[in-house]
């Protein structure tokens, strides 16, 4: 006798894995995962089993949290060194392309501006075919890697990709990047090997709103029986609070969290850098998933950093989506994997590219395209866009962590794009090194004084009060911050009253408020209206 159909719960959380570590963008591109497997996650798996003390000292200081220490007590350094071994042997091909890129950068610096066709049969084996070497116009070789053939080869492991489900009850999670998630009953959770673009994945989701008989999701995902109870236990015959769209005047606004703000109109909604609580109760209020439209229209990514481009969220709404939109990039540079082929690897069916001043209609407006400087250590990453969203006359400027590095850049901007009602823009104003984030793919360690320098920064208070001045927005919203709780395991910021961005922050929000602007920082939830 077959059972009635049922909700799978609000607060299941499914953290999409590579080789059991969170996977993020770089981890999602075969042109870099290799990279992040051998010069990163071998290495702190490495260093934990040789000295385990050391790793559980370091982390009981707040200050290197975020930091290369895998974070688990010393009894589990049996099941680290099994991972290990295992990565070892499984991921012999990703360590074979890491030594091979050694190689080729070796072989590269050996040239001196002449014709660089002789040195094409000395491309390590491993990488011939899938590389281009180029020279830029100062005569440096670098090469540039035919990234769309990758995800045709080998080095693309869809049998590395998992998803771990399991109940939360409390926005604390530990951080994410330096430590794997162990095979692990005793929290209740659940490691389904599955590839993230296999579509039982979205029939499992669309029971959030949507109920369907259990045994249909379990036989799909391919659930053991031993596992049965542990799957039975994410469901309930209770739906979800109704969440109607929106079908009222001008333009609704919503604040979900970091960077995560949900723009609608009666004839269309746009969702910005997906970053979504779990619904429990807590005494922060929040909207959650249960509060996104049944469809959501247009889903727009600023760039590919973990916090703004989060598979988490993203495949738990990818049934839900019309269409994702990317900034272009992905020239086959390894610190610029591209966005779109990484998405529709992933299973999204519908991924366009935007490039600086490109538009694309929606119902009711468009979605822009502008220049984004700043975040990205200078590094040539074409990858990022801020967006500006018109819809019913009105207009939204999407900056996420842009920085006025050029303030000019900013008449310029006005000069096309006119009047702004409200600009979002991300305050991030210490951001962390350049290595924090790109040192996996850097051939040589950088100097300690030029990672510093180049960190991964947002504006100060000057810089974002040049940009009010050129942009002149009616009102300033301060986002992306990585203030709510639920960002916990991917940012590791410690605020206090005293922390350079909030105190950064205060000071725009002063200047705002002194010129006679509407400027605030949300929190957790807010709700406005353009009309």
């Amino acid at each position: 006798m077959s059972r009635p159909p049922v909700y799978l719960k609000q607060n299941v959380v499914a953290e999409p894995l590579h080789n059991q570590w969170y996977a993020w963008w770089f981890l999602a591109s075969p042109m870099t995962a290799p990279l992040f497997v051998a010069n990163l996650h071998v290495k702190i798996m490495e260093s934990f089993v040789a000295n385990p003390a050391i790793h559980v000292a370091a982390l009981k200081s707040p200050a290197l949290r975020g930091g290369p220490y895998l974070n688990c007590g010393v009894e589990r350094v049996g099941e680290v060194k099994a991972l290990l071994e295992r990565t070892l042997k499984e991921e012999a091909l990703a360590l074979g392309y890491a030594q091979a890129m050694r190689e080729l950068d070796a072989l590269l610096a050996s040239a001196e501006g002449f014709s660089l066709e002789e040195l094409y049969p000395r491309v390590p084996d491993l990488l011939r075919g899938y590389v281009e070497l180029t020279y830029d116009l100062k005569n440096r070789a670098s090469p540039r890697f035919f990234e769309s053939l990758l995800y045709k080869s080998p080095f693309h492991r869809e049998s590395s990709q998992s998803l771990s489900l399991r109940l939360i009850h409390e926005d604390a999670r530990p951080y994410v990047f330096s430590t794997p998630r162990l095979d692990d009953t005793k929290d209740g959770s659940l490691q389904v090997r599955l590839p993230f673009r296999h579509e039982a994945w979205d029939t499992l989701f669309a029971m959030r709103r949507t109920p369907a008989p259990m045994e249909a999701v379990r036989d799909a995902l391919g659930i053991p029986p031993q596992e049965g109870d542990t799957f039975a236990s994410f469901f309930t015959p209770e739906p979800p609070r109704p969440a109607p769209r929106y079908d009222g005047d001008g333009v609704r606004v919503r604040y979900f969290g970091h960077a995560c703000v949900l723009i609608e109109s009666r004839h269309v909604s746009v969702l910005t850098d997906p970053v979504v609580s779990y619904d429990f109760p807590s005494d922060l209020p929040r909207y959650s998933f249960a509060d996104l439209p049944e469809r959501i229209d247009y889903v727009v990514l600023t760039h590919g950093h973990a916090d703004h481009l989060m598979f988490e969220p993203l495949l738990q709404l990818r049934h839900r989506i019309g269409t994702v939109v990317v900034p272009a990039g992905g020239g086959g540079a390894l610190v610029d994997p591209s966005l779109r082929l990484m998405l529709l690897h992933a299973g999204f069916r519908n991924v366009v590219t935007l490039s600086e001043l490109e538009s694309l209609p929606v119902p009711g407006g468009e979605l822009l395209g502008l220049p984004f400087l700043g975040e990205h250590g200078d590094l040539d990453v074409r990858g990022k866009l801020a967006h500006l969203v018109r819809l019913e006359g009105r207009s939204l400027l999407m900056a996420a962590d842009s920085n006025a590095l050029e303030p000019r850049l900013y008449e310029h901007v006005h000069r096309h794009v006119g009047p702004i009602d409200m600009m979002w823009l991300g305050m991030e104003s210490e951001g962390g090194p350049l290595s924090w984030m790109y040192g996996p793919l850097l051939p040589a360690p950088l100097p300690r004084k030029m990672d510093q320098s180049r960190r991964l920064n947002g504006s100060n208070a000057a810089r974002a009060i040049d940009i009010v001045q050129r942009l002149k927005p009616s009102q300033v919203r301060i986002y992306a911050m990585g203030r709510e709780p639920w960002l916990g395991h991917v940012m590791v910021m410690g605020y206090h009253e005293q922390s350079p961005q909030l105190v950064e922050s205060r000071k725009l929000l002063a200047y705002c408020r002194e010129q006679g602007l509407d400027a605030d920082m949300p929190y957790g939830q807010a709700e406005s209206f353009l009309r």
